[in-house]
């Protein structure tokens, strides 16, 4: 992946999501690896400190590690923990630590105040994807308001932990209920901004090979079919 070109505008596509690593695409909802890689490589530097406290399959935290920084990798759910832990067992150039904790992304006293580098990180979209049947700390399970408010939690344990001067950028798109638009992303944006931090890129994603698409193309529907994400970056001033 040495050959990578990195992006210059606020438009992003990825047709081919990327493989190498221990890279897959088998956990459904994980982002492809060039969006985090795109975002390491723009808002940290090597031997800096990764946080992704919503860890999945650990597509964060392969980036990090094959660029060089340490990282922290945080879930509620024990099978995403395991899934990370196996795909980060390669090979690799540079002398860089990978730790992983069962925890929730709202509360993680196991970091102290102002000790990450940057947030890279990539939550659910409320409950359009389940990762559990019945985790009550699972916020994927949560109805888009419940979702909003439990995400103003996350923003300011993130402000918490991150260093001052410092980048979090996170990957989420809206919702639609009842065929009208929720704008989740938006609302979540604005979650991080009355949290004290400072907006300093929208960026617009793309969305290829989503399973819902050929479902809702056989449906008679009075709407647009949503294909795009928003990955949003802030900045910590104070």
């Amino acid at each position: 992946m040495s050959n990578l070109k990195m992006q210059e505008t606020t438009i992003w596509s990825f047709p081919d999501r990327g493989n190498w690593a221990t890279h897959k695409g088998d956990y459904r909802g994980n982002w492809s690896p060039y969006v985090p890689r795109n975002l390491i490589l723009k808002y940290s530097n090597p031997g800096d400190l990764i946080l992704d406290n919503f860890v999945g399959s650990g597509t964060t935290l392969i980036e990090a590690k094959i660029l060089g920084r340490n990282a922290i990798g945080i879930d509620v759910n024990t099978n995403a923990i395991n899934i990370t832990k196996e795909r980060l067992m390669f090979d690799n150039r540079y002398d860089v630590y990978s730790k992983l904790f069962l925890g929730d992304a709202r509360d993680m006293p196991m970091l102290e105040n102002d000790s990450i580098d940057f947030v890279c990180t990539h939550p659910p979209y409320a409950n359009i994807i389940k990762y559990s049947n019945n985790l009550s700390t699972d916020l994927s399970l949560l109805e888009y308001e419940d979702f909003l408010h439990q995400m103003n939690s996350v923003s300011k344990e993130m402000y918490r932990v991150l260093k001052k001067g410092k980048y979090c950028s996170f990957m989420i798109g809206d919702i639609r209920k009842h065929g009208n638009i929720i704008p989740l992303g938006f609302y979540t944006m604005q979650a991080f901004i009355k949290n004290g931090f400072t907006l300093k890129e929208i960026i617009i994603k793309e969305q290829h090979n989503c399973k819902m698409t050929d479902y809702w193309k056989e449906k008679n529907i009075d709407f647009y079919l949503l294909a795009h994400e928003y990955i949003f970056c802030f900045r910590k001033l104070k």
